[in-house]
Order: structure tokens, then C-alpha cells, then sequence
């Protein structure tokens, strides 16, 4: 029913061959219980987390919201997960092949300057069972966690990890994962981050704490209060980040984009800006399964009319 593939749609990027380029955003799938079930919906590759050393809880309920009127969710989950070892358990135990990503972050109590370990913690943990790390410094639901983004705590966490991840028998690809919030200036910073670290890529973006751009009432969002902001409203800031990473870092690294792709079109937006996968979250939510293959039938137009043209 949902499977679609065609050979169009294969892509090598960090290294690894993605069957297509649409895959599951962190966030979905925090705790690796749906994976076999996702990759049935056709996605090129299934990114869990954010995973922390020690199971926590996240923020008090309700923490999840819909603003339907602009097709957007509002979360201000706080990394809650059943910690990185009980992921493990289930990683072991998979039938299905697909590409995994595995998304890292800190427990709430621990402080900034200690997050390395935590970092360090769950790569050792997930290293031999994911194909790619993502670093998430970005989240705004714990408290001073976007703090890391800031240039000399981010290098050094980077440096860090990259480091561990030397010493494995088969070091893995390890990705950024950044705000949309950030300045022209961090974006530099960014850019100069990933050269100097050699990291394999960046993932742009996470949600936003911006709210300027919502339709739904002012008074209705002040009612939710805090959290994180993804969906349509996402996604000319998130394409935004993609084309100015892509345009002045000379296209030097891989970016997968993210934030507000509903449709085929959508991810063309994002791939035309200069990244290289695509994923969804919020887009799954409102349109259902069915997205994933929707949106593959139609980069398959989409590169084949470019093949036309070309």
C-alpha cells in the first residue's frame, strides 16, 4: 500500500546509500519502539531520539499541541525518553533494514559543562546499532541547552565527540542538528564549526521560538505558552537556513533539511535550496501515512522532468 521506490530516488550521501531521500525527523519515534512499522511507510531512513544517558520524563503534560489553522504543532516535550540503554534493547531485537539515525542530547540535570559525558555516553551506547549521529544542541525545552550552539562550547563538544567516534572500529557520520533562531552571524559560525571539526553534515532545522508568523490568535498561543514551533509555518525559515549554510559554506558539506514539508513540492524546496535528504514530523501528523509516498511520486516527476530538460 505504501511502498514506492524507484532507482531515481537513490542517494549517496555521508558515506551511506539512502534508498530515497524522505525520512523520519527525531522526535517521532523518540525510544525506537516504531521503526519496523515506519519503514513499512517507505521512509529512505528513521531518525530516534533525542535519547539521554538516563531516562527522564520531559516536561509536565499536556506538552503537545496543534494549531490547526496553520498546520502547526507546538511541543515542549523536554527530551522525554526511556533512556539510551533501553533503546539499545529494542535496536537489538529489529527485523527491517533501514537507515538509522540516532539523535543524542543531555539529561536536564545535568549542566552545560558536563554535557560532554552525556554526549560521549549515548554514542558509546548506540554506536554499534545506528548508521549516523545526530548531536542536538538546539532543542529549546531544556533549560540553557541552545547555550551549546554558541561557538567555543559547541566545538569543544564536537571535537569531542568526533575524537570518541575515531576510536571505533567503524566510526560513523556525525551531524549538527541547529535552530532556525540562529543570527547570519552564528550561521557563520556554524559553517566555520563544521569545516574545522570535520563533521559530516548538518540537519536544518529544528523548531522555532519564533511565533511572528502564526495566523492562529495571539491570545490562543499565549494560553500554550513555551515550546518549540514546527510545521507549515517552519518552512520558509528552515529552507531559508539551508540555502544561506549551502551558499556560503560553497555547498562543502551535506545538509538534510527539515521543518514544514507537507508536500512533494515542499521538499523540492528544500532539496533546490541545497540540501541534500529531507525529512518530515509535522507534515506525517496532519496528512498521514500516505505522505511519504506522496512525496516520493513526486520528486520522481520532479527528477525526471529535470533529466528532460537537462
Amino acid at each position: 500500500m505504501y511502498g514506492f521506490q524507484d532507482p531515481s530516488l537513490e542517494r549517496e550521501v555521508f558515506g551511506l546509500k539512502f534508498p530515497n531521500p524522505v525520512g523520519l525527523a527525531a522526535g517521532f519515534d523518540k525510544d525506537a519502539r516504531l521503526i519496523d512499522e515506519m519503514a513499512m511507510l517507505g521512509f529512505g531512513f528513521i531518525e530516534i531520539g533525542t535519547l539521554t544517558p538516563k531516562p527522564q520524563e520531559g516536561n509536565p503534560q499536556p506538552r503537545l499541541f496543534r494549531l490547526p489553522e496553520d498546520e502547526s504543532l507546538v511541543n515542549r516535550m523536554g527530551f522525554n525518553n526511556g533512556g539510551v540503554e533501553e533503546a539499545v534493547q529494542r535496536l537489538r531485537k529489529l527485523k527491517s533494514h533501514v537507515l538509522i539515525g540516532g539523535n543524542i542530547g543531555k539529561n536536564k540535570v545535568t549542566p552545560n559543562e558536563q554535557a560532554v559525558e552525556d554526549y560521549l555516553y549515548c554514542l558509546d551506547a548506540l554506536h554499534p546499532y545506528v548508521d549516523y549521529f545526530v548531536v542536538n544542541v538546539s532543542s529549546p525545552n531544556t533549560p540553557n541547552l541552545r547555550d551549546l550552539q554558541e561557538k567555543e562550547p559547541l566545538k569543544k563538544l564536537l571535537l569531542a565527540i568526533v575524537e570518541r567516534n575515531k576510536t571505533k572500529p567503524h566510526p560513523k557520520p556525525i551531524v549538527l542538528k541547529i535552530a532556525p533562531d540562529l543570527t547570519d552571524g552564528q550561521l557563520d559560525d556554524i559553517i566555520a564549526i563544521v569545516q574545522e571539526t570535520k563533521i559530516a553534515g548538518v540537519i536544518a532545522t529544528n523548531t522555532t521560538i519564533d511565533r511572528s508568523k502564526l495566523s492562529t490568535p495571539a491570545e490562543e498561543v499565549e494560553k500554550i505558552g513555551a515550546g518549540g514551533l514546527s510545521g507549515r509555518v517552519l518552512s520558509s525559515r528552515s529552507t531559508e537556513v539551508i540555502r544561506y549554510l549551502s551558499e556560503k559554506s560553497g555547498r562543502s558539506f551535506p545538509i538534510i533539511g527539515v521543518g514544514g514539508i507537507f508536500t512533494a513540492q515542499d521538499a523540492i524546496d528544500k532539496l533546490e535550496a541545497g540540501a541534500s535528504l529531507v525529512q518530515v514530523y509535522s507534515g506525517m501528523i496532519y496528512e498521514g501515512p500516505g505522505i511519504v509516498k506522496n512525496i516520493k511520486k513526486g520528486l520522481v516527476k520532479y527528477f525526471q522532468s529535470k533529466k528532460a530538460t537537462s
